[in-house]
C-alpha cells in the first residue's frame, strides 16, 4: 500500500502495510492537514479584506474568500461523515489565528494562494495513494475529487486580483 509522509511540499510516498483501520485514521489525518491548511488561507484572505478597499475587498471576497470558505466547509464535512461512517472519532476544527499586523495585503493574498496550493497538494497525493479506494468507500473518493476541483481555480483568481492590487 502507498501513503503520503512528510508536510506540504516534503511529501514521499511510501509503499506500507497497514489494516483497514490504520489505513481509514490515515486519511481521516491527512484530510485534517488539508483542512487546517486551508483554514490559515482563509484567515490570511480575511486579515488581506481588512487592509483593502471597499470594491477590490468585494473582489476578494467573491472571488477568493466565499469559494475558499465554500471548500473548506466540504472538506470539514467529508471528514465528519467518513469519520461517522468508519467509526472513527469526529474532529472539530479551530479556526485560525490572524496574520501579523504588518502584512501587506498582497502579500497576504500571495501566502494564501500558497497554503490553497499546500492542501490541494495534499489532497492529491491522498487521492494517488489510492488510500480512499483501499480503505475508503465511493463518498470519500467523490468529496476528495470535488474538493480538488473547488481549489482549482482559486490560485488564477488570486492572481488576476494580486495584479490589480499592484496598480
Amino acid at each position: 500500500m502507498l501513503y503520503a509522509t512528510g508536510t506540504a511540499g516534503t511529501r514521499r510516498l511510501r509503499r506500507v502495510s497497514y489494516t483497514t483501520a490504520e489505513g481509514r485514521q490515515q486519511l481521516l489525518d491527512d484530510l485534517a492537514e488539508a483542512i487546517e491548511t486551508l483554514s490559515v488561507a482563509l484567515a490570511e484572505l480575511g486579515d488581506a479584506y481588512e487592509q483593502l478597499d471597499e470594491r477590490t475587498a468585494d473582489l476578494l471576497e467573491e472571488q477568493l474568500f466565499r469559494p475558499l470558505q465554500l471548500a473548506y466547509g466540504r472538506a470539514q464535512r467529508a471528514h465528519g461523515a467518513f469519520a461517522a461512517r468508519t467509526g472513527l472519532g469526529a474532529r472539530a476544527f479551530a479556526q485560525a489565528p490572524s496574520s501579523p499586523p504588518a502584512t501587506r495585503a498582497g502579500e497576504l493574498v500571495e501566502d494564501a494562494v500558497e497554503r490553497i496550493l499546500d492542501a490541494d497538494e495534499i489532497v492529491a497525493e491522498l487521492q494517488d495513494s489510492l488510500l480512499p479506494v483501499e480503505v475508503g468507500d465511493q463518498e470519500i473518493r467523490a468529496e476528495l475529487s470535488g474538493l480538488r476541483e473547488a481549489l482549482d481555480p482559486l490560485p488564477r483568481r488570486a492572481r488576476e486580483l494580486t495584479r490589480a492590487l499592484g496598480r
